[in-house]
């Protein structure tokens, strides 16, 4: 019911499908994107009553659902999840045939609104740059309605956005025919990317095209072609070299134009690059870490720090302390007092003073992993638990025990992770949400966020950890999420977790640190 505006005209009528029947494959004619998608929807109803029962043949095991990390995502299997699929897309883009409170429609439709009371208000209000319509970055061959974007700057800047934009649809791709690990990292990446295109949008917006009279856009230029790389690793090179184009290109602009937006840009397409380099082929040890081996000292007093690590030797095993992982639980200085002594000048480190077994119960028992140790006597060091735990602590970190990966390194079989946002030491906890007086409860409902409950065919096993750019946690793995009371939340195999302290859906991401400026 809405009118269309007299700006939105078209300059010309063309049309895209031809006359007659053609072997060549041709586009087709529509009016409107909701006319694109009905008859999509009408060739697929056709299709399938012309081919009965041949029509969605293809591998199932290649359909995506929620393990991607992507919310409310479910496999097509038949033509109703098919038609179920066109018809979300038509109502989250344009509020039909119900108009949706979140979808894109609506939401224009929201803008517009308030545009016109803010001008209503005072009529010289003027909300938006000088905005190119049509930018191109090559003389167009009709210039008539489009912008040759010929200021050097500008013009790199939309080059640079297009060749992302450009590679995350080539990532998309690629991640419809990879499986597993190879196929949650494609999509994690150009979700990554998608973000990472913002900050080149907006410094186009705001430089000059050149000869015309307004600003610079992105064009959204991309090949013709996206289609996936024949193998895995084949793409895993492309993807690490094209990121490392693109971070190149930016780091050559920031030199001509040292501004805040080009700077996160260029540290989200770090942060993607060093993802895409690490690969995504699980070649880490079944098990953690050995820790160094270090001779024994001449003294059981005696400590060695190598990498912020302190180690003190005996002759059974090897005490180590990280202290940039502590969050202070107490449970070493009030469970074995002689060998941690608190507030100390000097060593503090005693493992000799009682038995090695009571050291290792004291190092299990510390949820950070800040304690850890090594056996010297040939028995057995740290096992990897039997099933994955992330506890949330009252107003305070997410306690995990797994056989972890974090950005592809094996951290150990305990970890606290920040989740209220102000840790100096991210993604660890380092006790800030005590100073900033972090208040989320560690109580959430038994399936919070619509999340799975049913018990998990696997239990263990590794589970990676890859903290996204100005964002939360992406955890992949068997993971039971528990109340700091041990009340089970939820079992998942895959998960994006707040780290930013303000969701609204806590523990799970709802993206609320794209509008509180949460940095990591």
């Amino acid at each position: 019911d809405e009118v269309e505006g007299a700006s939105f005209e078209p300059q010309r009528l063309f049309t895209r499908g031809a006359q007659g029947e053609r072997v060549t494959p041709m586009a087709m004619d529509y009016d409107t994107v909701g006319h694109f998608y009905d008859a999509l929807q009408h060739s697929l109803i056709y299709f399938d009553a012309l081919h009965p029962g041949q029509t969605f043949i293809g591998e199932r095991a290649l359909q995506f659902g929620t393990e991607t990390g992507l919310k409310n995502v479910r496999p097509v299997a038949c033509l109703q999840t098919a038609l179920r699929t066109l018809q979300a897309i038509v109502e989250q883009g344009e509020g039909a045939s119900r108009a949706l409170e979140g979808s894109h429609y609506a939401r224009f439709v929201a803008v517009r609104d308030e545009l016109a009371q803010l001008q209503s208000e005072d009529p010289n209000f003027e909300p938006a740059h000088p905005a190119a319509t049509n930018p191109v970055l090559r003389r167009p061959p009709s210039p008539e309605g489009r912008v040759w974007i010929q200021q050097p700057q500008a013009a790199a800047c939309v080059d640079i956005a297009n060749a992302s934009y450009g590679l995350m649809l080539r990532l998309l791709a690629q991640a419809c025919t990879a499986r597993g690990e190879a196929r949650a990292t494609f999509v994690e990446l150009a979700v990554g990317l998608m973000r990472a295109v913002t900050p080149l949008a907006e410094q186009a917006a705001r430089l000059p095209s050149g000869a015309s009279n307004c600003n610079a856009g992105m064009s959204f230029t991309v090949l013709r072609d996206t289609s996936p790389l024949p193998t895995d690793r084949a793409a895993q090179r492309f993807v690490a070299e094209r990121f490392a184009q693109l971070c190149g290109a930016v780091q050559g602009l920031q030199r001509e134009l040292p501004t805040e937006r080009l700077n996160r840009a260029q540290a989200a397409r770090a942060s993607l690059r060093a993802r895409a380099e690490r690969g995504w082929v699980d070649e880490a040890p079944a098990s953690a870490p050995a820790p160094p081996v270090l001779s024994a000292p001449n003294s059981a007093t005696t400590s060695t720090v190598q990498d912020g690590v302190e180690t003190v030797d005996t002759e059974t095993l090897q005490l180590l302390f990280e202290a940039k992982r502590c969050i202070h639980a107490r449970h070493c200085v009030t469970g074995a007092p002689t060998v941690f002594l608190a507030n100390v000048q000097g060593p503090w480190l005693h493992p000799e003073t009682v038995p090695a077994a009571r050291v290792i119960e004291i190092a299990h028992a510390c949820p950070s992993g800040a304690i850890r140790y090594a056996m010297k006597d040939g028995s057995p060091d740290e096992a990897a638990p039997p099933v994955n735990l992330l506890a949330i602590r009252e107003a305070g970190p997410y306690a995990l025990r797994a056989d972890m990966r974090l950005e592809g390194q094996p951290i150990g079989y305990r970890a606290t992770l920040c989740r209220c946002g102000a840790s100096k030491n991210k993604p660890y906890c380092d006790g800030s949400h005590h100073e900033i007086g972090f208040d989320a409860s560690g109580e959430p409902p038994t399936g919070v966020a619509g999340q799975p409950v049913d018990m998990l065919a696997l239990r263990g096993g590794p589970l990676t950890i890859e903290p996204e750019f100005d964002g939360p946690l992406q955890v992949r793995g068997n993971l039971e999420i528990t109340a700091g009371t041990g009340r089970m939340v939820c079992r998942v195999q895959t998960a994006r977790l707040c780290r930013c302290g303000g969701s609204s859906t806590k523990p799970f991401c709802d993206n609320t640190h794209l509008k509180n400026g949460f940095k990591s």
